[in-house]
């Protein structure tokens, strides 16, 4: 008897602390405050914005460059045809190879960038964005540096063979067409699979395989008796 009235007592007890805990008087939250707390903060990719600004330098480069070597340097690439030799000294064929070495430059700063905020994004847990762009965001900048060599060794057969004149620059010109079309075309496909990333905010990966592991895709089966 005096075993069950110390546990009648100590029942009692506990009912009592569990009235009095007010914590248990609180309010839920609701179900999205919930999500929202625990789920981290997505934060974009801005690399798109730049890229597209060097995509538009770009093009205004090339245009500005076939017009020059076109308007001032045809019949004879050695002489400024220009009005008022804007120039002077340096020829036209220099001022479109140094223009070409600063676009080159500006590719290698956008590389990096784009390599900093990529190292970021892996570092938040997105390795699937990551692995899919690791070559992709590097091509632009190949093709530059290709398109760079191509015309290192237009000049120095131009330098040992210096007629005729107008075919070198025409290779010149080709080669920069050329390097903005491969150019585009990889940025573009770059900021393409960037946007989408950006637009989706996924999750970590982690996070998408736990949701995956923890809701898995219900599979439609049916059973059934042959008769």
């Amino acid at each position: 008897m005096a075993a069950a009235g110390r546990l009648e007592d100590g029942s009692l007890d506990l009912t009592q602390s569990i009235e009095d805990d007010p914590l248990l008087d609180a309010p839920l939250l609701p179900h999205h405050a919930l999500h929202a707390h625990f789920r981290p903060r997505f934060h974009p990719v801005p690399t798109v914005v730049i890229a597209h600004l060097l995509l538009l330098i770009h093009v205004v480069f090339v245009i500005l460059a076939f017009l020059t070597g076109v308007f001032c340097s045809y019949p004879n690439p050695h002489e400024d045809k220009c009005p008022g030799n804007y120039t002077n000294p340096l020829k036209v064929q220099t001022v479109i190879i140094l223009g070409k070495v600063i676009l080159w430059i500006l590719h290698v700063l956008l590389e990096r960038y784009i390599q900093y905020h990529h190292s970021k994004v892996r570092n938040q847990g997105y390795n699937t964005i990551y692995r899919s762009t690791r070559h992709l965001k590097r091509l632009a900048l190949m093709v530059h540096s290709t398109g760079n060599t191509a015309l290192l060794l237009i000049l120095c057969i131009q330098h040992s063979f210096p007629q005729p004149s107008d075919l070198y620059l025409d290779f010149i010109l080709s080669v920069l067409a050329l390097e903005l079309i491969c150019s585009l075309t990889c940025l573009l496909m770059y900021t393409v699979k960037i946007r989408k990333f950006n637009k989706a905010k996924p999750r970590p990966d982690v996070l998408e395989e736990e949701k995956i592991y923890a809701y898995p895709s219900s599979i439609n089966s049916e059973t059934g008796f042959s008769v």
